[in-house]
């Protein structure tokens, strides 16, 4: 079982990786305008240009509460539909959680980063009659207003990757909590609002002994990806994206601050060096590792 505890301020807290598979995107579209012949030293590919992805998420205790960061993609879609994401490995949300011995009715909290399918996919899934139900049946779910809003009317380039039944018995049973602001979930966790990927990405921030780790979602997908222009054709905003991730690079690389990777298959934590080329990783290392870069 991986479990990574702090006792700062006399809180604490204790960290779980969930692992809950992996999926494959076109390389073309996961870093932009950028030519392959420069990102795939930094990102591998396989002959058809796809990457292979994770969705890994994070479970927190902390103070009577167990959080989750993302689900997923679950398993509720066609076999066709995954045909397409092309789906890999032999982690899922089920077993992980069963690896760190964590019941998913005792998770008190869902923080949805946003609504696409791979982010939140799991928060519902079928019982053994075929019938919708929350996945954390105790919890809060947490998404931004403006999220929920697109959600609901979708534009042109999100309507494939927004499904109703993602949501909606989430939202029927009077589990989803909305927040227009950034906010505070608890202390020690302020959920941040980014609009450049989709308009109320929510970024969790997340205070562990002297640093802070971001759990990164969209803003920046992969490691490969902190360099301003490496911006996501899947961004809504692309100029808001990089003015996002410019500022947010900035203030992580001042504040020591660990980013902690949902996507990037193979880096799960880095930290942050500024040279005179730009903000760079100064060290990658595995959450496990964590307390050894602090």
């Amino acid at each position: 079982m991986q479990k990574y505890t702090t006792f700062a301020n006399k809180r604490i807290m204790q960290l779980y990786k969930i692992e809950t598979g992996n999926f494959m995107a076109d390389g073309g579209a996961l870093f932009g305008v950028v030519p392959k012949v420069i990102w795939e030293k930094r990102y591998p590919c396989n002959d058809q240009n796809y990457c292979n992805l994770s969705m890994r998420c994070l479970l927190i205790k902390t103070e009577g509460r167990v959080i989750l960061i993302d689900t997923g993609v679950g398993n509720k879609q066609s076999e066709q539909f995954f045909s397409y994401q092309h789906l890999n490995g032999d982690d899922s949300l089920h077993q992980s959680f069963a690896n760190v011995e964590v019941g998913l009715h005792e998770v008190t909290d869902v923080v949805l980063t946003h609504l696409h399918f791979d982010h939140c996919g799991g928060a519902v899934e079928k019982d053994e009659k075929g019938v919708l139900k929350a996945t954390f049946p105790n919890a809060k779910y947490w998404a931004a207003q403006s999220q929920w809003d697109n959600y609901l009317s979708s534009n042109v380039r999100e309507g494939s990757v927004y499904f109703k039944e993602n949501m909606m018995p989430i939202f029927e049973s009077g589990n989803l909590e909305l927040i227009d602001e950034n906010t505070e979930l608890c202390p020690g966790i302020e959920l941040r609002i980014f609009n450049g990927h989709t308009k109320g990405q929510v970024i969790p921030f997340i205070k562990y002994k002297n640093t802070t780790i971001v759990y990164t979602g969209d803003l920046i997908p992969v490691m490969a990806s902190l360099p301003t222009a490496w911006v996501s054709a899947y961004d809504t905003d692309p100029i808001t994206s990089m003015e996002e991730k410019t500022a947010f690079l900035s203030e992580a690389a001042d504040n020591n601050y660990t980013l902690f990777f949902e996507h990037d298959l193979y880096n799960e934590c880095c930290t942050l060096l500024k040279t005179e080329r730009g903000i760079k990783s100064k060290e990658s290392f595995k959450l496990e590792e964590i307390d050894n870069y602090l």
